[in-house]
C-alpha cells in the first residue's frame, strides 16, 4: 500500500522539477549589441537596460550585454536587421540613407540653446524629445526602421557640446581661422559661419590632433575630458558654444524578435528602454558636472562666449532650421521636413520644463515612461 504512494510521490516530484527546470530553459534571453566599451557611460546604461528588463519581466525574458564584442557600431544596423543580434544601440547620423527622418532631428540639437534649458538638462529634454518624435509625431520615422527590419525603441542625449582647446577662443575674433574638430553637420555649418574651418577627425584621434597643434580645439562634450583624456591637452574651455547635444541614439529590436514578444513582454522592452534613456542621459549630465568641476581645479580656463559669438550663433541657429528641412526635402525627398521641424522645436520646448526639477536617473525614468513610453500601443506598433 505504502510503496505505490511512495512511487506516486516519486513520479510527481519528478514532473514538477521537470517543470521547473523547463521554466528555466524556456525562459527567453535576447542579445544586446552596443559599440560602447565595457565599464563606459554607455555600457552601464546597456547593464541598466538587461537589468530593467529581467526586473520587469519576473525573470522570464532577460537580455544578456555584449559592449563592443558581438559588434561595432558600424555594424549594429545591419546586425538587428539580420538578427545577429536580437537587439542594440544604433547610431543614426553613421547612415545618413537609411534614417534620413531621425537624422534631420538630430541635427537640430543646436536648438536647445534657444528654449532657455539649464546646461545640466539638456540632454535629459532632448532624449525625451526624440522618444516622443519617433514614436509618436514621425510616422517616417517608424518606416524607415522597418524597412531595416527593426523598430525603435528609445533614445538618449549627452551632455552640451561646445569648445575645448589649446588657447582661449570665446569671441567671434578670437574664432576666425580657427580648425575645429567637429562632429556632426550642423557643428560643421556653424564652424563655416563664424569664419572657422571644420575638421574631421575620430574621436579618438582628437587628444593627439588637439596636443600637436592639428586642431585648436575640439566641440566635444565634457565627459570627453576624461573618456578621451583631452583633459591633459586643454589649457581653456568655452562653455555653452557652440552648444547642442549629440542624440543620434537608438535603442532598437529586430522587428521579428518584437512581433514574437507577448504585449507584456513588449511593454517590458519599452519600459527598459526608458530606463536606459535616462541611465545613458542622465550619466553624461553628471559626468559633465563632475569633470568641469575637475577642469577647473587642475587649472583650466573657462572663458564666458563674447557677446558677438552668441549673436551670430544664434542668428545661425535660427536660419539653421530652414536649412536643414531644405537639405531633408531635396537629398531625401522629405516632403514634411518644414512640419517635422517645428514639431520637434515644440517638442524640445515641452521637455525643457518637463525634466528642469529632476534630480535623479529614477525618476527622469518614471517621467520618460508616464509622459512617452507608456503610450505605445504594444498592440499595434510595429505590424
Amino acid at each position: 500500500m505504502n510503496r505505490p504512494n511512495r512511487l506516486k510521490r516519486g513520479v510527481l516530484s519528478a514532473i514538477l522539477a521537470g517543470v521547473a527546470i523547463t521554466g528555466v530553459v524556456e525562459a527567453k534571453q535576447l542579445s544586446y549589441a552596443t559599440g560602447y566599451s565595457p565599464g563606459s557611460i554607455g555600457a552601464k546604461a546597456a547593464e541598466v537596460f538587461a537589468k530593467d528588463v529581467e526586473t520587469h519581466s519576473g525573470g522570464e525574458l532577460t537580455a544578456k550585454v555584449y559592449a563592443q564584442s558581438l559588434l561595432g557600431f558600424s555594424e549594429i544596423p545591419p546586425g538587428i536587421r539580420d538578427g545577429m543580434a536580437d537587439s542594440g544601440l544604433v547610431l543614426t547620423p553613421y547612415f545618413p540613407s537609411d534614417f534620413p527622418s531621425t537624422n534631420l532631428a538630430t541635427e537640430l540639437t543646436m536648438l536647445i540653446e534657444m528654449v532657455d534649458a539649464p546646461t545640466e538638462n539638456v540632454g535629459l529634454a532632448f532624449a525625451g524629445a526624440m522618444a516622443e518624435y519617433v514614436f509618436f509625431n514621425c510616422p517616417s520615422c517608424v518606416t524607415e526602421y522597418k524597412q531595416q527590419n527593426q523598430l525603435f525603441l528609445g533614445g538618449g542625449g549627452t551632455s552640451s557640446y561646445f569648445l575645448i582647446c589649446n588657447k582661449p577662443v570665446s569671441t567671434l575674433e578670437d574664432i576666425k581661422g580657427k580648425r575645429l574638430r567637429i562632429g556632426g553637420a550642423q557643428w560643421a555649418r556653424w564652424a563655416d559661419e563664424v569664419g572657422a574651418t571644420a575638421v574631421s577627425i575620430p574621436q579618438h584621434e582628437t587628444y593627439e590632433a588637439l596636443s600637436q597643434g592639428v586642431v585648436d580645439c575640439s566641440v566635444h562634450s565634457a565627459p570627453e575630458l576624461t573618456i578621451v583624456k583631452l583633459m591633459e591637452v586643454t589649457s581653456d574651455m568655452t562653455p555653452n558654444m557652440p552648444g547642442g547635444v549629440f542624440s543620434g541614439v537608438a535603442n532598437n529590436i529586430n522587428a521579428d524578435v518584437w512581433k514574437s514578444l507577448k504585449p507584456s513582454e513588449r511593454r517590458t522592452m519599452l519600459h527598459a528602454s526608458a530606463a536606459h534613456a535616462s541611465a545613458l542621459s542622465w550619466g553624461y549630465a553628471q559626468a559633465a558636472v563632475e569633470n568641469m568641476k575637475t577642469a577647473e581645479e587642475q587649472g583650466i580656463n573657462v572663458h564666458e562666449a563674447g557677446a558677438s559669438l552668441v549673436k551670430v550663433t544664434r542668428e545661425f541657429i535660427e536660419q539653421d532650421l530652414k536649412a536643414i528641412a531644405s537639405k531633408y526635402a531635396d537629398n531625401h525627398g522629405l516632403t514634411s521636413s518644414t512640419q517635422l521641424v517645428e514639431s520637434f522645436r515644440s517638442l524640445l520646448t515641452k521637455w525643457v520644463t518637463l525634466v528642469k526639477d529632476v534630480d535623479s536617473s529614477e525618476e527622469l525614468t518614471q517621467i520618460y515612461w508616464d509622459e512617452v513610453y507608456s503610450k505605445v500601443d504594444v498592440e499595434s506598433y510595429g505590424q
